[in-house]
């Protein structure tokens, strides 16, 4: 771009500024000076001298003129600077304030006087400026050598005053030009800084660094979060607006997203997080505390990504943007050493085209552009971090990582640990639960986030994600206008669930039934492939019959695909799959004869493809397509698994071979060949751990297909299994095998499933089964997996008297308080407790059955397993009295007869109200019993004093919770 006598031809127009700058005069129409807005709020940054000793002030921005009087001028004699604060101008744009940073001598610059200028810079130096006030001396003026006519453009009263001084490659503000400045050598011109302001100043420079993009030598917060933003657009999915908060898990995100530090999980036990918090003091010259890693951990359809987007939505809104860099397990690169890498190559392709050392012109829209310094996201993290706000990486489906990143999970989860300590970034990240438990062990603890261990589940510290509350799940359904009798219970809280159900109803809003998880997804995949056939149709065929058969072959290349996801790898298919699947010709179609189509009178040779991207049946991934709903995805591949062999080949085999796989995971030496006479042990299938959903989803199909007896015979296999798998004297006091053993296989599959089923009372022989190999090892002083402990007894989906009675035989096997082994496994005491405490009136009666039970509870000394029930109906009373006094009364045993007496002291009015409902009683015990209780409760209740009775003894521990 030529210049001319310090004017920059094409800039010279005062149209150029007008959507830049304002205008400043006096109540009568002189010129005062120049401004420029800061921020989006229509603060305007002006010189001293433009407002100095005026009451009331006239604002022009293009066209708009506004009045500026009183508190709404803000004057900062010292710095030679000054405010004003507009409301509804409309504009101007706002321009990025530079960083502080030194400006080199020489360095080109632009103003703003009588146009754009160039200018140079001279130095710094100490200037006189004198106010009506009296005079004062302002340090580190900018010295600015210019043309004659840029001179003359800066005499007082010219309307200079004010202006900005702008950095010739970044755009940003270096200095605000002043006309009344004078040192004893007079130069062209000065200029004020903007830098080492306290006061309002101050905070309106925060706030331009968080709203106004700066870039290059000047990035910025702003910048920062746009270049993120920019980044992530093609992957970060859209925020649904029917989502319901949940509220405990946007409590942790939002919590781990703030500014601030955060005491990590395990930080007091863990020696280690002082030297990494050192570490990184040393590295980058602050300390950068607290955790760096939140794992948001659920199974498939749980909402994971919903959440995420939740998140990076709300980062997103308002003004002051939060920088957030999203990322999928397949922007990873098998050669990739950290996560840090992959970030490199998402901002490179949101890289704007140009470079920081193009002098882009200030009036084309936004000062400056990104270069490649800008691009790298150590820098991004250390401004972020400085500005308050660190760098956020949100990780996807990390369980798409290539299958040698996958391999090198440990090296490249302390490389990626290692760089968040060092730049301060933060990192969440949701994934399946056996992909936590893989990838969460290669981390730091002391960097990991979370309220703890998930109960029952050998896992990392993590947030976890299930099926939403009842008020949750209640408010999605009234969102979606789906009836709470429209699905089965064990389905009405699932959320992908009641989303693919919304989305049928759309099409069919009457469908009848009550279906449940299985039928829901079996409609959602008949609608998309009836969209996809009516989109290759196009408008001129109706929904009839030969696009219902067009859908029918869609569905069968989707069935195809499935099998073929079933293959090696991490369950997607290749580009040369999908388009052979996809293609629309005969030859793709396995199955389909020639002529199928012309027969249906549609034309559908051509590229599928578009058309099944269209729908969201699958998305593209990488260099693969997978399907768009990983919980679908499973189904499918469930369907089409062959549950016999897939067993013989992940448990039954490592079963067979018991000695050797005693020792193979515990470093023991294992002998080449086995145990004596026996062949070698065949090697484990490479089948990553985060892929068991199939194999879940093919044991859960056998029930519905085959019947409850197939299911019961595959999972008694995997009871039996267990016997031969768990070893006798394990190294510590529990029990955790490493991902992708047999063990860990049979252990998975068996309560995956249990807790899956709608019911689980056809299983009870099973459950029955694993009460008996607990008890046995619990005899035998051996230790049980978590998976095998209380949570998966409360939560499986069972009738009260047989989860009752199962509780009863295990409650012998609680540890005592305090006892080695995982403290967030809760005792079989605790989850009785939190049974009664849900629905006391349907459990009262089934702990009166444990009365008859006089086994000692090692966990408690002087208790047995009749006192402890005592106790937790005595401690949890409160929540149906006059349900628990015909309870007691319908027991008929001597201990249920102690605590009516009891109650009869302490609950007086409750007694009195049995009493009455007894003497009514046509039952002769109950009558038997009204006269027995009849005078204490009435004599309690009138207030005399009665002989003191002890109430029943309390075990210690969770019977008070």
């Amino acid at each position: 771009m030529a210049a001319r006598d310090g004017a920059l031809t094409g800039l010279h127009d005062p149209a150029s500024t007008a959507d830049l700058l304002v205008q400043i005069f006096d109540p009568v129409g002189r010129p005062r000076g120049t401004g420029f807005a800061a921020d989006p709020e229509g603060t305007l940054v002006t010189s001293h001298e433009a407002v100095d000793g005026a009451a009331r002030l006239l604002v022009r921005a293009g066209d708009a003129v506004t009045e500026v009087t009183g508190a709404a001028i803000t004057p900062l004699p010292r710095l030679g600077l000054a405010l004003l604060h507009t409301r509804g101008l409309g504009g101007p744009r706002p321009l990025p304030v530079a960083a502080p940073r030194a400006v080199g001598r020489g360095a080109y610059v632009r103003i703003a006087a009588g146009g754009w200028r160039e200018a140079r810079v001279l130095g710094t130096t100490t200037v006189t400026y004198t106010a009506s006030d009296g005079p004062r001396l302002l340090d580190g003026a900018l010295e600015l050598a210019l043309g004659t006519a840029g001179t003359d453009a800066l005499r007082p009263g010219g309307g200079a005053a004010g202006g900005p001084v702008l950095d010739a490659e970044t755009g940003a503000v270096l200095g605000v030009l002043g006309t009344t400045l004078h040192t004893a050598h007079r130069t062209a011109g000065f200029a004020l800084p903007l830098t080492g302001a306290d006061g309002p100043l101050a905070a309106l420079l925060a706030r331009n660094a968080a709203t106004v993009p700066a870039y290059g030598a000047d990035l910025n917060l702003a910048g920062v979060a746009r270049l993120t933003a920019a980044a992530s657009a093609p992957r970060v999915p859209a925020a649904r607006p029917e989502r319901v908060p949940r509220a405990e898990v946007t409590r942790h995100l939002e919590t781990f997203a703030a500014p601030g530090t955060h005491r990590p999980h395990g930080a007091a036990e863990a020696p280690e997080w002082a030297e990494a918090a050192e570490g990184t003091k040393a590295a980058e010259g602050t300390e950068v505390g607290g955790a760096a890693v939140l794992a948001l951990v659920g199974p498939p359809g749980s909402g994971r990504t919903t959440e995420l987007a939740a998140l990076a939505a709300h980062r997103a809104a308002g003004a002051q943007a939060s920088p957030t860099l999203w990322l999928r397990g397949s922007d990873l690169l098998a050669a990739d050493p950290s996560l840090s890498a992959a970030a490199s190559r998402a901002l490179a392709r949101a890289a704007v085209p140009g470079g920081c050392g193009a002098r882009t012109p200030v009036a084309s829209g936004m000062p400056g552009t990104p270069c490649a310094e800008d691009l790298r996201p150590e820098r991004l993290a250390r401004v972020a971090r400085e500005g308050g706000r660190p760098l956020l990486l949100l990780l996807d489906a990390p369980e798409e990582m290539p299958d040698a990143s996958a391999e090198r999970l440990p090296e490249w989860a302390a490389a990626t640990a290692a760089w968040l300590r060092t730049t301060g970034a933060r990192l969440i990240l949701a994934c399946r639960p056996e992909y936590w438990e893989r990838l969460g062990a290669a981390f730091p603890r002391a960097l990991l986030y979370g309220p703890g261990t998930p109960a029952g589940r050998s896992l990392p510290p993590c947030v976890a994600l299930g099926d939403l509350g009842f008020d949750e799940a209640r408010l999605v359904r009234a969102r979606h206008g789906i009836p709470d009798t429209a699905l089965a219970p064990a389905d009405a809280r699932h959320p992908l669930t009641l989303r693919l159900l919304a989305e049928v109803r759309a099409e069919c809003p009457e469908p009848g039934g009550r279906p449940d998880r299985h039928e829901v997804l079996s409609a959602h995949l008949d609608l998309v492939c009836l969209r996809v056939a009516a989109r290759l149709t196009g408008p001129a065929h109706p929904r009839g019959t030969a696009v219902r058969r067009l859908a029918a072959h869609v569905a069968g290349q989707v069935h195809a695909a499935a099998r073929r996801c079933l293959g090696p790898g991490q369950g997607a298919l290749d580009e040369a799959s999908f388009a052979l699947l996809f293609s629309g010709g005969a030859t793709a179609r396995p199955g389909a004869g020639p002529g199928a189509p012309a027969r249906a009178g549609i034309q559908v040779g051509g590229d599928w493809v578009p058309a099944v991207l269209a729908e969201g049946l699958f998305v593209r991934t990488g260099d693969s397509h997978r399907f768009a709903h990983e919980e679908l995805g499973d189904w499918l591949q469930g369907m089409h698994l062959d549950v016999e062999a897939a067993l013989d080949a992940l448990v039954l085999r490592g079963a067979s071979y018991s000695a050797a796989s005693r020792t193979e995971w515990y470093g023991a030496a294992r002998p080449a060949d086995g145990p004596a006479g026996s062949p070698p042990v065949p090697p484990a299938p490479s089948v990553p751990p985060h892929r068991i959903g199939p194999v879940v989803e093919a044991l859960l199909l056998l029930a519905r297909d085959r019947g409850t007896a197939e299911l019961t015979y595959q999972l008694g296999r995997l009871v039996d299994a267990l016997e031969v798998l768990m070893p006798a004297e394990p190294p510590a006091a529990d029990l955790r095998p490493p991902p992708g053993t047999p063990l860990w296989w049979a252990l998975r599959l068996l309560a995956e499933t249990l807790l899956r089923v709608p019911d689980a009372t056809p299983y009870t022989a099973v459950l029955d089964r694993l009460a008996r190999r607990i008890l046995a090892r619990y005899a035998q002083a051996r230790p049980v997996p978590a998976e095998l402990g209380p949570p998966l007894w409360e939560a499986v989906r069972l009738r009260a008297a047989e989860r009752f009675d199962l509780l009863r035989r295990l409650v012998v096997t609680d540890p005592a308080p305090g006892a080695p082994g995982d403290p967030a496994c809760p005792r079989f005491l605790d989850a009785a407790a939190r049974l009664l405490t849900a629905d006391p009136a349907a459990v009262q009666p089934q702990l009166t059955r444990w009365f008859e039970d006089d086994r000692p509870l090692p966990a408690t000394p002087h208790a047995t397993v009749a006192t402890a029930a005592q106790a937790l109906l005595y401690t949890h009373r409160h929540g149906a009295l006059d349900h628990l006094t015909e309870a007691l009364a319908d027991s008929a045993h001597p201990r249920g007869e102690e605590l009516l007496a009891v109650l009869a002291e302490e609950e007086p009015s409750a007694m009195r109200r049995a009493v009455e409902r007894w003497e009514r009683d046509e039952r002769p015990a109950r009558r038997a019993a009204a006269v027995r209780y009849a005078p204490r409760a009435r004599a309690r209740e009138a207030g005399r004093a009665l002989p003191h009775r002890t109430s029943p003894a309390l075990p210690a521990g969770a019977a008070t919770r």
